[in-house]
């Protein structure tokens, strides 16, 4: 798709019907503004409808992969449209969770389709009362149970991207039969 030299397409605002009166009559003067109307009719329909390139759900979908690196997301080629606008739209609020189990168990929903659950070793709590005994010590370790049939690969990749950098990462892609594992 592109937005530049679309037959047919009438400018907001021609040039011609804005010269002095003097000129209005001109053929010369007014065939060289329609030329120039012709030029610029695009331009004004992309200022015209600036706000909709902004926003993942009405942007062109050349514009998609552009909007998507200003927010930082890494769009695949093969990726569906409509997934990658979805992707696009909701790349602030993952950002914001990135490093949480919430948002390991989004980015993995969003990017795979794939529902996860998430067992952190971590040695975090608190209490109420006094001398409560301290919570046993972390192991390192993010285990990453995914249900159905994916790529372990794609799976582990997801999830050392947005895996804290001390902790290591397993993935468990658990089936009906038999269980992969991927580190």
């Amino acid at each position: 798709m592109t937005r530049a030299a679309i037959p047919g397409l009438p400018s907001r605002h021609p040039i011609g019907a804005l010269l002095p009166a003097l000129y209005a009559d001109d053929d010369l003067a007014q065939r060289f503004t329609a030329g120039l109307d012709t030029v610029l009719a695009p331009v004004f329909s992309t200022l015209d409808n600036l706000p909709a390139y902004f926003d993942p759900a009405l942007t062109p979908p050349d514009f998609l992969r552009w909007l998507a690196s200003w927010l930082g997301v890494d769009l695949d080629e093969d990726r569906p449209e409509d997934l990658a606008r979805t992707v696009v739209a909701r790349a602030m609020e993952l950002h914001r969770l990135r490093g949480t189990r919430r948002g390991l168990v989004e980015h993995l929903r969003l990017c795979l389709g794939v529902e996860a659950e998430i067992v952190d070793g971590g040695g975090a709590a608190w209490s109420t009362t006094p001398n409560t005994p301290l919570p046993e010590a972390p192991t390192g370790e993010l285990l990453v149970r995914v249900r159905g049939p994916v790529d372990a690969r794609q799976v582990l990749d997801v999830v050392q991207a947005s895996c804290p950098v001390h902790l290591t990462c397993r993935v468990e892609i658990m089936t009906g039969e038999s269980d992969e594992r991927g580190n």
